[in-house]
C-alpha cells in the first residue's frame, strides 16, 4: 500500500472511527439509561427529553408521588401525620433528590429534608379551596432551585393540614451524571483503541520496514553481506527495501569478484614466481659456467649460449602471458581483423610447427580440407597464439612415449573446424569441465617439464570466443587429447541479396 493511501485512511479512521464508534456508544447507553431510569423512577415511556431536562423528569415522577400521596389525603388522612410512613416514604424519596414536610394547623409536624427551619423555603399558604394542586410552584433561593408541589388534607380530628413533596437540584439527577461519565470513559477508550490501532498498523507498515533497513545498512557498514532483506509490501518502502536488497546483491557480487580477482592475482604472481625461478636458474647457472670458462670449448659455449637463449625465450613468453592475462582482465585485448585465407594462413602455420616439433622430437601431421577460396575474418596474430597456446600445452604433458601432434582443418558449413590432436597422457574426466578456468591445472605437480602461468587456456577460449567461434575438447586417460575450434566463414553478400533485403 501507498505511503500517500496509507496516510489518507489513517485520516479517515481519525475523522470517522471515532465519531462511529461514539455515536454508537451514546446511543446504546442512552437506550440503556432510559429503561434504567424508568424502571428507577416507575415512569413509562419516556424519550430523550426526559434525559437532557431533568426538571421535566422530575415534575413528572413528583406528579406521579402527587397523586398516590393525594389518594392517601383522600382516603386515610391520618396517615400523613405518621411518622413511620411518613419516614418510609421519604426514605424512597430522598434517593430521588425529594422529600417531605407535613404541616398541621400552620406548625411543621414532619420535616424529611436537611434544612432546620422549612419557612425559610416560603412553603405557601393553603386555602381551603386549593387542599390539593397538581400545578408545582418553582423558587429560587441563592443555595438552589426547587420544585414544591402540595396535598392537603383533614384528619379525623379535624384539625386542617397540608402534605409538601419538595424537589430540590434540577442540574443533573444520579443517573444523568452516571450516563455521563460513562460516556466520558467510552469515548476516552474508543480514542485510545483507535489510536493504538494505528500505532500498531503503521508500526507494522513503516517502523518494522525502517527498522529492516536500519540493521541492513548497519550489517553492511559492518562489511556483512550475508543477509537478505525482504520487501513485505509494495509501498514506497516496499521499494526502497527491493532496491537495497538488489544493493546489497550487487555489492556482494562486487566483493566476491574482488575477492576472486585478488585470489586469482596472487596465483598467477605465485604461478609466474615459480615458473620464472626455472629458466632464471638455468640462464644463471649456464652464464656462470661461461664466465669461469667451464664451456672451455667452442661446441661447449655453443650449447650454453643456446640453452640461455631457450630459457630467455621461455622467460619472455610467460612475461607475455601476463601482459594479456592483464589485457583480458579489462577487456582490452587489441585486434586487428581482416580477412584469411584459411588453407594459405593454416598452411604458414603447419610449417612452422613442423619446424619447432621436429626439433622437440615429436611428430607432426597437417590435414586441410578447406577449398583454397574459404575465407575468415581474424586477427592472424591471436590466431596464432591460440594455435601455439594449445600446441605448447600439448607438449608439457606428453607421455614418456613418442609423441605425436596432428593438426586438421575441416569445412563444417558455415564454419571451419580446426583439431588439434595429442598422444599424452590425457585428462581426467572430472577435470574436463574446469580446464578453460584461470589458473586450473588438472595436474598439480609442478615443475620444469610442466610448468606454465595456468591462463594459457583461458587465453585461448577468451581469444576464439571474441572471434564468435567456439571452443570445446575431448581426452582420455593415456590415449591423448583433441583439442577443437569452430570460427564463421566469410561470405560475400551479392548485390541480389542487397536489393533482396531492401
Amino acid at each position: 500500500m501507498k505511503l500517500k493511501t496509507r496516510l489518507i485512511i489513517s485520516f479517515c479512521i481519525i475523522l470517522f472511527v471515532p465519531i462511529l464508534l461514539a455515536t454508537l456508544f451514546i446511543a446504546g447507553f442512552f437506550k440503556t439509561q432510559i429503561a434504567t431510569i424508568e424502571s428507577a423512577y416507575g415512569i413509562e415511556e419516556i424519550d430523550m427529553n426526559y434525559m437532557v431536562n431533568s426538571l421535566q423528569l422530575m415534575n413528572k415522577y413528583a406528579s406521579m408521588q402527587y397523586e398516590e400521596l393525594a389518594e392517601v389525603a383522600e382516603n386515610d388522612p391520618d396517615k400523613l401525620t405518621d411518622d413511620e410512613y411518613l419516614e418510609t416514604k421519604n426514605r424512597d424519596l430522598s434517593m430521588k433528590n425529594c422529600y417531605l414536610i407535613v404541616k398541621v394547623d400552620g406548625e411543621v409536624t414532619y420535616n424529611g429534608g436537611d434544612k432546620e427551619n422549612p419557612d425559610d423555603l416560603n412553603l405557601p399558604d393553603v386555602e381551603n379551596d386549593e387542599k390539593h394542586a397538581a400545578v408545582g410552584t418553582y423558587f429560587d433561593f441563592d443555595e438552589g432551585q426547587v420544585l414544591i408541589k402540595h396535598v392537603g388534607f383533614t384528619t379525623s380530628d379535624g384539625k386542617d393540614g397540608c402534605l409538601f413533596i419538595v424537589i430540590e437540584g434540577f442540574d443533573f439527577f444520579p443517573e444523568a451524571k452516571e450516563l455521563l461519565l460513562e460516556i466520558m470513559i467510552s469515548i476516552v477508550i474508543i480514542l485510545v483503541c483507535t489510536a493504538a490501532m494505528l500505532i500498531a498498523w503503521i508500526y507494522s507498515g513503516m517502523i518494522i520496514p525502517l527498522k529492516k533497513l536500519e540493521e541492513a545498512t548497519n550489517n553492511i557498514a559492518e562489511g556483512n553481506l550475508d543477509f537478505t532483506l525482504e520487501a513485505r509490501s509494495d509501498d514506497e518502502i516496499g521499494r526502497l527495501c527491493e532496491s537495497f536488497e538488489e544493493m546489497r546483491k550487487r555489492l556482494k557480487e562486487s566483493s566476491e569478484e574482488k575477492l576472486n580477482n585478488e585470489m586469482e592475482n596472487r596465483a598467477l604472481i605465485s604461478n609466474i614466481a615459480h615458473d620464472l625461478k626455472t629458466p632464471i636458474t638455468a640462464v644463471k647457472g649456464y652464464s656462470e659456467g661461461l664466465l669461469d670458462g667451464v664451456a672451455d670449448t667452442p661446441e661447449k659455449r655453443e650449447k650454453y649460449l643456446r640453452t640461455i637463449n631457450n630459457k630467455a625465450n621461455e622467460i619472455d613468453t610467460l612475461l607475455n602471458e601476463l601482459t594479456l592475462y592483464s589485457k583480458i582482465d579489462t577487456n582490452k585485448i587489441p585486434y586487428n581483423y581482416t580477412k584469411l585465407p584459411v588453407a594459405d594462413y593454416f598452411n604458414d602455420c603447419a610449417e612452422e610447427l613442423g619446424i619447432d616439433l621436429e626439433n622437440k622430437n615429436i611428430g607432426f601431421s597437417y590435414l586441410n580440407y578447406v577449398g583454397n577460396d574459404v575465407l575468415i575474418i581474424a586477427d592472424p596474430e591471436q590466431l596464432k597464439r591460440v594455435i601455439n597456446n594449445i600446441v605448447g600445452n600439448s607438449v608439457k604433458y606428453m607421455s614418456n612415449r613418442a609423441g605425436v601432434i596432428n593438426l586438421r582443418v575441416k569445412d563444417v558449413g558455415d564454419f571451419i573446424q580446426v583439431e588439434i590432436e595429442d598422444n599424452g597422457k590425457g585428462i581426467a574426466q572430472k577435470d574436463l569441465p574446469y580446464v578453460f578456468e584461470r589458473f586450473y591445472r588438472a595436474d598439480a605437480s609442478r615443475n620444469s617439464a610442466t610448468g606454465g602461468s595456468g591462463i594459457g587456456l583461458s587465453i585461448v577460449k577468451k581469444i576464439i570466443e571474441d572471434h564468435g567461434g567456439k571452443i570445446w575438447l575431448t581426452s582420455k586417460e593415456d590415449v591423448g587429447t583433441i583439442m577443437y575450434f569452430v570460427l564463421r566463414k566469410y561470405q560475400e553478400v551479392s548485390d541480389e541479396s542487397k536489393d533482396t533485403d531492401n
